[in-house]
């Protein structure tokens, strides 16, 4: 299974939390840090997080925005405006 890195960005810093846990309960280990203003301007942390699972089944309603880290920088895949 390849392992792609995903930055996730949050409404409030609660469902970063809540997002945190919910992945630890699936086995997938999730660092939570500061997101740069250019990502987000919500409530500025983010989840840095690889797996090789469908990230369809990892997107939860606390999640603003998904991005895929890249070595070039991140490309947006999800964002809750476009639900």
């Amino acid at each position: 299974m390849r392992l792609v890195s995903y930055i996730a960005t949050f409404f409030t810093h609660s469902g970063a939390v809540k997002y945190k846990r919910y992945m630890r309960q699936m086995g997938i280990s999730v660092e939570l840090l500061p997101i740069p203003r250019r990502l987000s301007s919500d409530c500025g942390i983010g989840a840095k997080f690889s797996t090789g699972r469908d990230i369809k089944g990892l997107i939860s309603e606390d999640i603003d925005k998904l991005f895929l880290a890249e070595k070039r920088g991140e490309r947006l895949i999800y964002s809750s405006d476009n639900e």
